[in-house]
């Protein structure tokens, strides 16, 4: 398969994401009070869904900016639909472009990754609403915020995982090592938490500074049954305050599924865990030095309980 199939089935993927998708229609054609007569700026604009949404909904003008190839589909398709006059697509990266305009009234853009903050599109965003945003101008959406779970998932793991500790006979515990450091982007049954979900960090998209996307949070996980514990989960809340009437989407296990999914952190040890005892602990999060699209993600945690007493420090590297 080549890059460009793989792009479009990635986009047709985004598309086919009705909560990701239908949620910013509704955000746009609720609120065209929003819209009317602004101009708005869609930041990674891919296939120009949302500016076309937002030309339909009103806009005076949309710029579209897109660094990849397929700001050549995104003008045929504003040609296709009649508004060319309304959207223009800019080919090219944020940070490298000038717009025609001294400054926009919203900001819109869909730069969510896997574990909210994977691929880093936010610090794009950040620098077009420090340059173009005016002063009264929204961002939309203006909230993220990032939670974990902890869940039972013995068969997954024994599968995934331990499966390299004997491979028709041989050692590959090598792998293994490898393996745990790398966050499995999947979906979670919510029958499978087992203790309440922790907030770890709300981002304010219109206020804050481009380093606030690398935190340490502490959170402290209640088990809500007796169980065992194989992995943390990671997912985020978006929200879009600025509505008529707060909308938004939640990724999370007990929320209709989303191309997000859920993030899965495996845990060294199985936990032993009776119900009312706590894994205490905290979050690091950080781009990457070298690759500033990579996360990496430091877990501290112990649990003191009456059939399990752990203590440790895992990493992880999302690639």
């Amino acid at each position: 398969m080549n890059v460009l199939s793989e792009c479009f089935g990635f986009l047709q993927e985004m598309l086919k994401d009705v909560v990701r998708t239908k949620t910013y229609q509704n955000v746009i054609y609720q609120n065209k009070f929003l819209f009317k007569n602004k101009i708005v700026l869609d930041v990674g604009a891919g296939t120009g869904i949302l500016s076309l949404f937002c030309a339909k909904a009103g806009a005076k003008h949309v710029y579209a900016v897109e660094c990849s190839h397929m700001a050549n589909s995104a003008k045929e398709i504003v040609e296709a639909n009649g508004y060319s006059n309304v959207v223009t697509v800019l080919k090219g990266k944020t940070e490298e472009l000038e717009l025609p305009v001294p400054k926009v009234d919203i900001i819109i853009s869909e730069w969510m990754g896997y574990f909210l903050l994977f691929e880093n599109m936010l610090n794009t965003v950040l620098y077009a609403r420090d340059k173009w945003l005016a002063d009264d101008g929204i961002v939309l959406p203006d909230k993220a915020s990032l939670y974990l779970t902890a869940i039972e998932d013995q068969e997954y793991k024994e599968d995934k995982i331990e499966f390299w500790n004997s491979v028709y006979g041989f050692d590959m515990s090598c792998i293994r090592k490898q393996a745990m450091t790398e966050p499995l982007v999947d979906t979670v049954d919510q029958d499978q938490i087992v203790t309440n979900c922790q907030l770890l960090k709300t981002m304010d998209i219109s206020k804050m500074a481009p380093g606030d996307a690398s935190f340490t949070a502490p959170f402290k996980l209640i088990a809500e049954r007796d169980d065992y514990i194989h992995a943390l989960v990671a997912y985020f809340d978006v929200s879009f305050t600025k509505c008529h009437k707060l909308q938004g989407f939640s990724t999370g296990p007990r929320s209709r599924a989303t191309h997000w999914k859920q993030t899965v952190l495996y845990l060294e040890d199985v936990l032993t865990i009776c119900e009312g005892e706590a894994i205490i602990g905290t979050m690091t999060v950080a781009q990457n030095k070298k690759n500033p699209r990579d996360v990496d993600i430091t877990l501290k945690f112990s649990l003191n309980g009456r059939r399990s007493a752990v203590s440790r420090v895992q990493h992880y590297k999302m690639r």
